[in-house]
């Protein structure tokens, strides 16, 4: 076991799997595209990767082998509020109480994803405006993670210390996203991509920031 400290003065959040369960909506979203254009159900591969990439990377994977279901696919999706599937989203335990936590210690909150135009409703819907400073989706990049493009935004914007800041996620995606951006990245309920640290509840990323330490196998 090892202890690290840091001095974090901004937090970058990743949205499905972080801020939200969101596994039941995604699945409820793609799986009702795939069966409305006459395709199986989604396979638990494809659901994990449609979970952490833009709709429109998602439906090119679902369909990468037939270019005319692709294309009905992406002409179904124009159809689709994605508003329809918010309710299906479940908040993680301690979220609300952590972000108020971190902006009395003022600490930049931000968050980091690849949803579209439906972040836009989750922001209302959870009433989450006011506890976040930043918040980029992959339509505000011409890159979406991994690749760097919205960290660098967000440190820019912010004036954020590379330094200082640290990465929130849960897949593989997000741990390359920190990774190419530089910044620290904490691991959230899935132990297997921790870089540099990992959590199973947000409360625990206070404890983690008020005492510096953090145990670390």
């Amino acid at each position: 076991m090892k202890n690290v400290q840091w001095n974090i003065d901004c937090v970058i959040y990743d949205c499905d799997g972080v801020l939200f369960d969101s596994l039941d909506a995604n699945s409820r979203l793609y799986n009702y595209i795939a069966t409305s254009i006459g395709r199986a159900g989604l396979t638990y591969d494809e659901l994990r990767y449609c979970h952490t990439h833009t709709v429109y990377e998602s439906i090119n994977h679902l369909f990468r082998h037939d270019g005319i279901l692709e294309k009905r696919a992406l002409e179904l999706l124009k159809t689709v509020d994605l508003k329809d599937f918010i309710v299906y989203l479940k908040m993680e335990p301690n979220l609300i109480e952590t972000l108020v936590a971190l902006k009395k210690r003022g600490i930049r909150r931000a968050i980091s994803t690849n949803r579209t135009t439906s972040m836009e409703g989750i922001m209302d819907q959870f009433a989450l405006r006011p506890h976040f400073d930043m918040v980029v989706t992959a339509l505000d990049v011409k890159h979406p993670k991994p690749h760097p493009e919205s960290v660098k935004r967000i440190l820019e914007e912010l004036q954020a210390d590379r330094e200082k800041t640290l990465y929130v996620g849960d897949s593989d995606v997000d741990r390359d996203t920190a990774a190419s951006s530089g910044v620290k990245f904490i691991g959230y309920k899935n132990r297997e991509i921790a870089l540099d640290g990992f959590i199973d509840d947000h409360l625990a990323l206070l404890d983690f920031l008020s005492t510096g330490e953090h145990s670390q196998e």
